[in-house]
């Protein structure tokens, strides 16, 4: 066992956890190789398989997309254009304006809540920072949270009692450890124009200037992380300000800034007291791998350990990106707005939104979300796997969601009260399915995908029974190779069913099982068959 001066060194034994530590049998250490040894998902998890998403903050005011924050302050971007005509110049406009701009005034948590879970969720997620280092909870280490600005209130808080009393495991996302990065160009300057070189906010403001303002008290660099970089005097066009900032990005997705350790040891603390005050189920670190190195396997390690200390047993689940097979064995690998080729041995996750991760009228307006049915085309062909699907819904700035949001969530909630037996549960099958179309492998590419076929098919196991999936709706008979007398000699099928209960006619041949799902009732979309019989699980 490790003395409590290794402890101290891996830097996990803090006060705030050292009972933890003291009553868990074996206290994990902060490597790789402890947190695999000691990993496995919980079977909660598994068996979810759907969770949804609060990606909400002040950056949704605008209504203007995602990255709002980082992108007002480059000239030349779409975002800086509409920050200009709409609120003025960032030099005196800033983020910290938007800030006391977001009242959440039509925020109704309740309703939302009881409106996720009837859409199928078994999970609820809230973001508890984003790049833009505002706390979203009762932060002890950052002043800048939302009880004190913003719509003060405790909005992770009111979550996760909202989400534990509809029944749901409640998750957190961690997307602070790139502020430091992000804000840099808060610190530049217009390269050309009327304005030109007069630098924005967060360059000149200080904790005096906020005297009289929302912010009085608070220290305007400790949201902005200070100039870790701060583009030189005298660059004078558009794009050489932005090659600029491009050739200081260097690897900072997964490295800490040299210039400012404190933001990493304060980060580190930040995280503690996020898990400490909340005890979530899952924490999400929009990161690849862990963030700032050995920092973030010291919050892997403490998250663990505190798991141990409320539930006996590591029964929580922490996510971060692009791992390697190995890292695989000691977190769950999430792949954002992405796929994967086939069933994987381990756990996953897959994240998407139904529109921009922050909220945007303009594609709202101009091309509106993803449909339904193309989320649970997603679902199905996550879940056969071995995999999950968190769906982001994007909440105006006042904290409400439109009636398109609505109307998908009500699509959802049907379509989960005739399947939902097929999804929750249940396991991947000897394969995936099969089918003509091959999504694109690997992050942020779910744009390239081609759409499904009622050729494609998933399956799932659970409850003793094959179910499969037709991933768009047959108009004619269809042929399911993978389940022909040549492919599964030994089984025996001896009914079919839709999920409603429904007896599908079929006949087994070598080469298929063939057999027509009855014609679709208006809307429904994604059918699903049950299949019984012997040696087929």
């Amino acid at each position: 066992m490790l003395s409590r001066r290794d402890l101290l060194r891996t830097g996990i034994a803090t006060a705030a956890i050292t009972p933890a530590i003291a009553g868990a049998k074996a206290p994990i250490a902060a490597d790789w190789q402890s947190l695999a040894a000691a990993y496995r998902t919980p079977d909660w998890f598994r068996d979810a398989k759907f969770g949804i998403w609060s990606h909400w903050g002040p950056q949704c005011v605008p209504e203007y997309g995602d990255w709002y924050g980082r992108q007002m302050y480059i000239q030349g971007n779409h975002v800086y254009d509409h920050h200009v005509r709409t609120y003025g110049h960032p030099s005196k406009v800033g983020f910290i304006d938007l800030i006391g701009k977001w009242t959440a005034e039509k925020w109704q948590p309740e309703a939302l809540m009881g409106l996720y879970r009837k859409a199928g969720a078994r999970y609820f997620m809230s973001m508890a920072n984003h790049h833009d280092n505002l706390d979203t909870f009762d932060s002890s280490h950052h002043a800048w949270n939302t009880l004190r600005v913003g719509p003060k209130r405790d909005i992770v808080g009111i979550w996760a009692r909202l989400a534990r009393d509809a029944g749901m495991r409640f998750a957190v996302s961690n997307h602070s450890a790139h502020a430091w990065h992000w804000w840099q160009t808060a610190y530049g300057y217009d390269a050309e124009g009327p304005l030109r070189g007069v630098r924005y906010d967060a360059f000149r403001l200080r904790k005096e200037d906020g005297r009289g303002t929302f912010w009085e008290g608070l220290d305007p660099q400790e949201l902005y992380t200070g100039p870790a970089f701060v583009p030189p005097k005298g660059i004078d066009s558009i794009a050489a300000l932005n090659a600029w900032h491009d050739s200081r990005d260097g690897q900072w997705m997964e490295h800490a800034p040299a210039q400012n350790p404190a933001f990493v040891a304060k980060w580190l603390l930040r995280q503690q007291d996020l898990v400490a005050k909340y005890r979530p189920d899952m924490v999400y670190f929009d990161d690849y791998r862990l963030p700032f190195g050995q920092t973030g396997i010291d919050a892997a390690a403490d998250y663990y350990n505190r798991s141990l200390d409320w539930h006996g047993k590591i029964d929580v689940v922490l996510t971060a990106k692009r791992l390697s097979p190995f890292q695989r064995h000691a977190i769950v690998e999430d792949v954002e707005r992405g796929f994967m080729a086939d069933i994987q041995p381990l756990p996953w996750q897959t994240d998407t939104c139904i529109g921009n991760w922050h909220y945007d009228r303009p594609l709202y307006e101009r091309k509106g979300y993803k449909s339904a049915k193309s989320v649970i085309q997603r679902l199905c062909d996550v879940v056969s796997k071995n995999g999950n699907l968190m769906l982001s819904i994007p909440q105006r700035g006042d904290g409400s969601i439109d009636d398109e949001e609505e109307k998908i969530l009500g699509e959802l909630a049907g379509w989960f009260a005739l399947n939902g037996d097929a999804i929750y549960g249940t396991r991947p099958w000897r394969s995936f399915g099969e089918g003509p179309t091959r999504p694109p492998v690997g992050m942020q590419n779910e744009g390239d995908a081609k759409p499904f076929t009622a050729e494609d098919i998933r399956f799932t196991v659970g409850r003793g029974v094959l179910n499969a999936f037709f991933l768009d709706w047959p108009e004619r008979e269809s042929a399911i190779a993978s389940l022909g007398g040549q492919a599964l000699p030994g089984a025996g099928i001896e009914r079919i069913e839709t999920m409603a209960g429904q007896p599908v006619a079929f006949r087994r041949e070598p080469n298929a099982l063939r057999l027509t799902v009855p014609p679709a009732v208006s809307g429904a979309f994604v059918p699903g068959v049950r299949i019984y019989g012997r040696g087929l699980i």
